[in-house]
């Protein structure tokens, strides 16, 4: 037993020496100290209903399990579908992770959050005096990802010249870095991700038919957290330790408000999620969340 909570069990052996106030002062401080002992409660993510790394039991997440076990010792192209926040990262690391390039990278390629006029480079490298600025040779993510897995998330965004410089990557298994005259070999793993409908954006000319086919051997669609709501109490647990193991806010909750945050539509998927109870752990009190401590736009339910 702790020497704090020895202290506070003293004081309250002395009660009735103590004033009013003091006494509320005690009672304070020991609720506090309970409530930072369950603060974050003991979670084994193992135990937990999910498999590959990902969280969840329903049926729609049983459907993304069967899929990975099927393909996850191939090394057909994935190409991975769901909203934002759904998980499509997970995805890509249970390949790489349960699959037979494990020895070696998981390059991630956000294509979305770099500039256009720089992506070609950062993907596939650049050779010194290229352009303005590409003062030494430089590595693309491709070639960084030799042996292992390219993941390039959020593909829809890239433009259409780059497009198809990516469909002879495909095809080829070559790259040439920019500014360079010669190809290499690359031996990887391609897993693409998109929350766009990439069939609508071939229809409207802005995406490469070949190269969707090409990406889309086998396509997996993530479900949105709204159509596996049983998953939520399991993802709620899980983050919660999470936060607690990273030093994050972090806490218990209540039944109530648990059963609010699984009445909740979710546009935002697990990110929002995420960020909702990193929120509430920060303002719960006693170390429970309870409803007040929940967003205003998550208890407006209809």
């Amino acid at each position: 037993m702790s020497g704090e909570l020895e202290d506070l069990q003293d004081l309250f052996h002395r009660l009735d020496r103590l004033e009013k106030a003091e006494r509320e002062t005690a009672a304070a401080l020991l609720r506090g100290w309970l409530a930072s002992q369950n603060r974050g409660e003991e979670v084994n993510p193992s135990a937990l209903p999910g498999k590959f790394g990902m969280i969840g039991g329903s049926p729609a997440m049983q459907t993304v399990y069967d899929l990975i076990a099927r393909v996850v010792r191939t090394d057909i192209p994935i190409l991975v579908l769901g909203e934002s926040g759904t998980g499509k990262e997970l995805v890509a690391k249970a390949l790489h992770e349960y699959g037979g390039r494990r020895r070696k990278e998981l390059v991630s390629v956000n294509c979305a959050a770099i500039p256009a006029e720089l992506l070609e480079a950062e993907i596939f490298g650049h050779v010194k005096g290229s352009f303005t600025g590409a003062h030494r040779d430089r590595v693309g993510y491709a070639e960084a990802a030799e042996g292992g897995t390219l993941f390039l998330d959020e593909i829809g965004e890239i433009q259409l010249d780059l497009q198809a410089k990516l469909l002879r990557f495909l095809q080829d298994g070559e790259v040439r870095p920019v500014g360079a005259n010669k190809t290499k070999h690359v031996d990887v793993r391609i897993v693409a991700a998109t929350n766009r409908d990439l069939l609508q954006r071939v229809k409207s000319g802005d995406f490469r038919e070949d190269l969707y086919y090409r990406l889309a051997v086998l396509t997996m669609e993530l479900p949105p957290l709204r159509e596996r709501q049983e998953d939520i109490p399991h993802l709620v647990r899980f983050l919660l330790h999470k936060q607690q193991q990273d030093g994050l806010p972090s806490a218990q909750i209540s039944d109530a408000a648990l059963q609010v945050l699984q009445c909740y539509s979710w546009p935002g998927n697990i990110r929002q999620l995420q960020n909702e109870l990193v929120r509430a752990a920060t303002f719960a009190k006693e170390g429970v969340i309870e409803v007040e401590d929940l967003s205003s736009v998550v208890r407006a339910q209809d």
